[in-house]
């Protein structure tokens, strides 16, 4: 669960590095929320709106930590909009998350995962 707090935490932070650990139990986190927000509201209200109040209230920190994890893989944040392009944008954004960390430091900073082992 500390991995989306931390997340939360930096709230708007587009600056640094995330881990592919950080980025994708955010994401897990987040969406088993978003699908238990949206039972619990279509079973009582009928809408999704309670769950669409959830997203919106996340999108911010998803694209921070989204950016953050491509600058771990030394890109800039500017690929989130490849996303843009039908079907094959988003399988070359997902190959790009989901792809390792450079072992040393760059443009964005120190490796977190050798932070990380370091502490």
């Amino acid at each position: 669960m500390h991995w989306y707090i931390d997340v939360l935490k930096k709230y708007a932070t587009f600056s640094g590095r995330a881990r592919r650990q950080e980025y994708w139990m955010f994401t897990l986190i987040s969406s088993l929320i978003y699908v238990v927000l949206m039972a619990i509201d279509i079973s009582t209200l009928g809408t999704g709106v309670i769950a669409v109040i959830y997203e919106l209230a996340v999108l911010l920190p998803s694209l921070a930590v989204a950016v953050r994890r491509l600058h771990d893989t030394e890109r800039s944040g500017w690929w989130l909009l490849i996303a843009l392009i039908p079907l094959v944008g988003a399988i070359i954004l997902l190959v790009f998350l989901a792809s390792d960390s450079k072992g040393e430091a760059n443009g964005y900073g120190p490796n977190p995962k050798l932070a990380a082992a370091a502490a």
